[in-house]
């Protein structure tokens, strides 16, 4: 039969189910398109103010979506995979610790039992519980001592997609319009419109998963990126400035 929702104050309260087993890779979506948008809008800020041409523009822009894709995405790669190997030779040593050291792993468990406030007549048993088998033991000093459960490890090759793709997808809305126009000033202020749009829709889209106001969430992410575009316009004016002096 299926559970009645809990009410409170005569409201029935609906269940709401978690994100699921994507939820590991929110960081990575999240970095990839929002690094995109920003870096390559700092980047075309930068070289419009510097004084190129909307095909030297183009093609700064190009090669820096290329280059921080791969560079996101190779960065991702191995660091995720660094942390699985460390993780896999920590769960082997564990596990050498569950034969040669039991006891002691046992009443290491005990300990951040009781420090999960599990009642003090509760203790022994539950501990002896997870300790009738290595499968449970492990699983348990795994998720306790650790902080890691197989459903949430992540995978090398799916941060490093993810990464990699999604920074070209933030990349694009600063990159595209000097497809399309011949005023360096026009593609910028395009871009600044359509990354202006990028920014705030990830800013809010990370409410979905947060719960957080959608106004403020979307209004931090872009006003971080239009100071660091203008620093970027300023530092580019300056360096066209010096150079042609």
């Amino acid at each position: 039969m299926e559970a009645l929702d809990q009410t409170t104050d005569g409201e029935a309260v609906p269940y709401r189910p978690h994100i699921g087993e994507s939820r590991q890779y929110v960081r990575d979506i999240i970095l990839g398109v929002n690094d995109g948008l920003v870096s390559m809008f700092l980047l075309v800020a930068g070289v419009v103010g510097g004084g190129l041409n909307t095909k030297q523009i183009l093609l700064t822009g190009v090669a820096g979506a290329l280059a921080g894709a791969i560079s996101m995405a190779a960065g991702e790669y191995l660091a995720t995979k660094s942390q699985e190997e460390v993780f896999d030779r920590e769960m082997a040593l564990e596990q050498e610790h569950l034969v040669y050291h039991r006891d002691r792993e046992v009443a290491e468990l005990r300990e951040m039992f009781a420090d999960m406030h599990i009642h003090e007549e509760d203790l022994d048993t539950v501990t002896a519980a997870f300790a009738r088998s290595d499968d449970s033991l492990m699983a348990a000093m795994q998720a306790l001592e650790f902080g890691v459960i197989d459903s949430e490890r992540r995978s090398p090759i799916m941060a490093m997609v993810a990464s990699g793709l999604l920074f070209l997808l933030g990349s694009a809305p600063s990159v595209l319009p000097f497809v399309f126009v011949t005023s360096p000033n026009t593609g910028l202020v395009i871009a600044a419109i359509f990354a202006t749009i990028g920014l705030f829709i990830v800013g809010a889209l990370k409410t979905i998963v947060t719960d957080k106001p959608i106004i403020k969430s979307g209004a931090e992410n872009l006003v971080i990126a239009l100071v660091g575009a203008a620093l970027s316009y300023v530092v580019g004016s300056a360096f066209n400035a010096f150079v042609a002096s």
